[in-house]
């Protein structure tokens, strides 16, 4: 006599046995929800974010001490919501954000040690103004302490936030890059260094040859490419958007340094990066059905014995 079908179906059933997954699928994300492809954040509305302005946020951030007062810097970058979302989780681990980081060349500050007040930004979430997640710096070849040396000799740099607000949580990261002067120059902003920092990251994370030549971005202008770091291969498809941030020079910090006649401090484009892991290490913690709990054949066999002894001899 065949085996009933609820017998199938109990083995099967995902309570009893881990189906099997591709590493990149594996991982969990802030929250603990699995980064299935059929799985996700129902906020997240096209393109990835939700627009701050839309809910009393802004795309400058807030700074202490400018002159004038009330001054802030261009959010240019957003990583999309829409990105698998261990790459969205705030760790090094899983090939989590300061990993993806690594990959195209930005590292966390010299020694772990913060040079300056925080920036704060509004993403229109529902957090209202937060202090900065952390600043990220051009690591110059070595992620432990090339920091160190842009802290000093300047260069590329950006900070970042989340959208994770009980009003809108996309988990999308916004970024305000630019390209600073020498710690001798006061960390000033090189002239147009708000946008050409947005496209020095650009060029870096979808591994271009070339600098992204800032004069000819349009809406909708796109580059992809993939970077690398400690077994995680990431592709990132960056998609240049125009009409969310404000093209202007008004209010926005270094504007005297970062502008002129014909050009704005901030041209007014936003870079919008959605982010897949197309390959990952053996050992980042795939399940298969050989991996889950030990109880799991257990179960399995106590329904076997109880299908047969139901069987009639």
């Amino acid at each position: 006599m065949a085996l009933p079908t609820w017998f199938f179906l109990a083995l099967s059933s995902p309570t009893l046995l881990a189906y099997a997954r591709s590493s990149s699928d594996a991982h969990l994300d802030a929250r603990g929800a699995p980064s299935s492809p059929f799985w996700r954040r129902a906020s997240v509305p096209a393109p990835g974010f939700y627009n701050p302005t839309s809910n009393g946020g802004s795309w400058l951030t807030q700074v202490d001490g400018t002159y004038p007062a009330g001054q802030g810097e261009p959010i240019n970058v957003v990583i999309s919501g829409d990105s698998d979302s261990a790459v969205l989780v705030n760790q090094e681990t899983s090939g989590g954000l300061l990993n993806y980081f690594v990959s195209f060349g930005y590292s966390t500050e010299c020694l772990g040690q913060h040079d300056g007040d925080p920036q704060r930004a509004n993403l229109g979430d529902g957090n209202g103004y937060t202090n900065q997640t952390a600043e990220i710096r051009w690591d110059y070849g070595d992620p432990e302490l090339g920091t160190c040396e842009e802290t000093i000799e300047g260069g590329s740099h950006f900070r970042y936030w989340q959208q994770n607000g009980d009003q809108h949580d996309t988990n999308a990261v916004f970024m305000a890059a630019s390209y600073e002067l020498p710690e001798t120059d006061g960390h000033d902003i090189v002239f147009n260094g708000y946008n050409l920092g947005r496209d020095w990251l650009i060029g870096n994370v979808t591994n271009q040859t070339h600098l992204i030549p800032t004069a000819n971005i349009t809406n909708g202008t796109s580059y992809t490419g993939q970077t690398s770091y400690n077994g995680y291969t990431y592709q990132t498809t960056a998609l240049y958007l125009y009409g969310y941030a404000p093209n202007t020079s008004y209010a926005v910090n270094h504007n005297l340094t970062t502008s002129n006649n014909v050009t704005n401090s901030d041209d007014g484009f936003i870079s919008v990066l959605t982010v897949k892991i197309v390959t990952a290490p053996k050992s980042s913690g795939a399940l298969s059905w050989r991996q889950t709990s030990p109880w799991v054949p257990l179960v399995a066999a106590f329904l076997l014995h109880l299908t047969i002894s139901s069987l009639p001899l």
